[in-house]
């Protein structure tokens, strides 16, 4: 598939993943239709000051609204969709929201997409799906354990994705990025807490749980493989994992960190930022060999690259600024 020659939709394009693939798309010559959550600022989120703005169509909705979403699947190649609430200390405060989004927005996706004869439907999954490693590296033949209600909405929603291919032949590729991090991520996940509480001078580093160990992917990394899916034929109705293949504790993630900035901190352990402890997922570890395979891609920035582009970021004011490191954010 040529995406220079597409008509894209990206679903969450305002988020941190959706800004950057937007990006990506816009620079390879595709037609780009931006969804932004609506909201009373009008704020575009991580687009707003994109250096491609001026190239691609925002427009402004909910994706829980089906009619919405019919409306702006009309007269699009391809869809991204990477809409979703993500963050897992929420979801145990508010799961019903998590249902509402990221299944029944899936389906008004997919229900929209296979209406107006869209030709590639690339679905974000997580791989929170696993839940704690069973066996490492962990393909896409791992059992599926839902320890949260986010990564249960999010079985469910490619469950949805996948159903509408085996039933009506709906072009669904199912991406299953492992833990994507890099600039503009959220302040809710671990890298950005370490870094910007590291870089507002604090000497004591609050985290939580430390010795759960993650398999962190540059974002570059992750919506390149994302479009590399979107270019394959053969990956139609199957699952792919996106990840490094290496895994790091949160502990010795912190002090590498650390290490990068030029910094001694000290690493406490905050109650309050741990999960239940049945919810908790001890080990992450990705096998993408079938994303290679199938198409070819590997990951191209490695952690110490991926981390130093991101400390790099955070490093300018203006971006530090928007991050309130003192607050626990759930």
């Amino acid at each position: 598939m040529n995406l220079s020659s597409n008509r894209v939709l990206v679903t969450g394009a305002d988020g941190f993943i959706g800004s950057h693939l937007t990006e990506m798309l816009v620079k390879q010559g595709a037609s780009v239709r931006a969804l932004c959550q609506y909201n009373s600022f009008n704020s575009w989120g991580w687009l707003e000051g994109s250096s491609c703005i001026d190239a691609v169509e925002v427009v402004t909705g909910d994706i829980r609204d089906p009619n919405f979403v019919e409306s702006i699947t009309k007269n699009v190649d391809t869809i991204f969709h990477l809409a979703a609430l993500i963050a897992i200390p929420y979801s145990y405060v508010a799961p019903d929201s998590y249902v509402q989004t990221n299944i029944c927005g899936t389906l008004n996706v997919v229900q929209s997409a296979l209406k107006n004869n869209v030709k590639r439907v690339i679905h974000t999954s997580t791989s929170e799906v696993y839940g704690s490693a069973q066996y490492v590296p962990i393909n896409e033949l791992h059992p599926l354990q839902p320890q949260s209600p986010y990564s249960a909405s999010k079985i469910a929603a490619d469950a949805m994705a996948l159903s509408f291919y085996h039933s009506f032949e709906l072009p669904v590729v199912v991406a299953r990025p492992f833990n994507t991090y890099g600039p503009r991520q959220s302040a809710r996940a671990v890298i950005p807490t370490i870094i910007s509480q590291v870089l507002a001078g604090q000497k004591t580093l609050k985290l939580g749980n430390l010795s759960p160990t993650r398999d962190f992917n540059y974002v570059e990394n992750t919506c390149a493989g994302m479009l590399a899916l979107a270019g394959c034929n053969e990956a139609i109705g199957q699952s792919f994992n996106i990840g490094s293949g290496a895994e790091i504790s949160i502990g010795s993630l912190a002090s590498l960190i650390g290490e990068l900035i030029g910094s001694d901190i000290e690493i406490i352990e905050d109650g309050q930022r741990n999960r239940p402890r049945g919810s908790e997922v001890e080990r992450l570890v990705c096998d993408s060999s079938k994303l290679l395979q199938m198409t070819g891609f590997s990951p191209k920035v490695d952690l110490r690259q991926g981390l130093q582009k991101t400390i790099d970021w955070f490093s300018v004011p203006e971006n530090l600024k928007r991050y309130k490191a003192g607050i626990y954010n759930v």
